[in-house]
């Protein structure tokens, strides 16, 4: 399950989605978050389900690494189901002891299911085709203007950078530990769930271990080399649209009247 996770890996390609500006995916991914919570029905769901069909295919990364990182969510997404299911009222379906099906439960159990998968998939479509640099210096850039409220815009877009670009490999460290664990017999899967939960103290303790000594060499090096934040920063590759840029914005401008015109009409 750890290597099934993709939000923050980055899949190298030359599609026209990873030569955008970072700015315009982050609109784009965004306008897709608000879109999906503004679909109520299932017309508005298959215009959800054809956009991020196109944007995966025009994005030229596999399938199949886009949807195994749903295997990650599995748990979580079968809880919400469930409470969905069995705590929402109205129209009584099935009776089970205090527990009660409703037809609108299982509408609403279906409608927060395709929420989180696509939440899932259009974030991690956004991280497989933007590098942890290109995010910084898109999201710095788009949040310019609050530095005039003296809010360090920098160092928030810096720290961002630093996490997403921690997570692949806090996750590669995690499939070591827990193969090394394991061929010292740490037994990761039998027992209960109590049970579960203490035989992933021999996993933590180094992987907590490694993450702060990791962090503690990062801070050395970026106070070795004199960094500092500021306005003063200037970029390596600074950043332009271009005409490709500009179409995807006429496009997500386009989507998201789509959406607004679904959700007017109750649809």
């Amino acid at each position: 399950m750890i290597r099934d996770i993709t939000i923050g890996q980055y899949y190298p390609a030359k599609s026209p989605i990873h030569r955008m500006d970072p700015r315009t995916k982050l609109f784009g991914t965004l306008i897709f978050i608000i879109s999906v919570f503004l679909f109520h029905s299932v017309a508005g769901y298959a215009v959800a389900t054809l956009f991020l069909a196109g944007m995966i295919i025009i994005s030229q990364v596999p399938v199949k690494f886009i949807f195994k990182g749903l295997k990650a969510i599995f748990m979580i997404l079968m809880i919400t189901m469930v409470f969905n299911i069995l705590l929402t009222p109205g129209e009584v379906l099935w009776k089970i002891g205090i527990f009660k099906i409703t037809r609108e439960g299982i509408s609403m159990a279906v409608r927060m299911a395709i929420r989180l998968v696509y939440l899932v998939i259009g974030s991690s479509l956004m991280t497989l085709t933007t590098t942890p640099n290109q995010l910084t210096d898109g999201l710095e850039k788009s949040l310019r203007p609050l530095n005039k409220i003296h809010i360090p815009v920098h160092e928030i877009a810096m720290m961002m950078s630093i996490a997403l670009r921690f997570i692949p490999i806090l996750l590669e460290e995690t499939d070591k530990i827990m193969k090394a664990q394991i061929a010292r017999g740490a037994d990761f899967e039998s027992g209960n769930l109590i049970q579960k939960v203490k035989n992933m103290v021999p996993l933590l303790v180094p992987l907590f271990i490694s993450a702060f000594r990791r962090a503690n060499d990062l801070a050395m090096a970026m106070e070795a080399r004199c960094y500092h934040g500021g306005d003063n920063r200037t970029q390596m590759k600074p950043l332009h649209y271009t005409r490709r840029d500009h179409i995807a914005y006429v496009v997500l401008f386009v989507y998201l009247a789509v959406a607004i015109g679904f959700r007017v009409m109750g649809r």
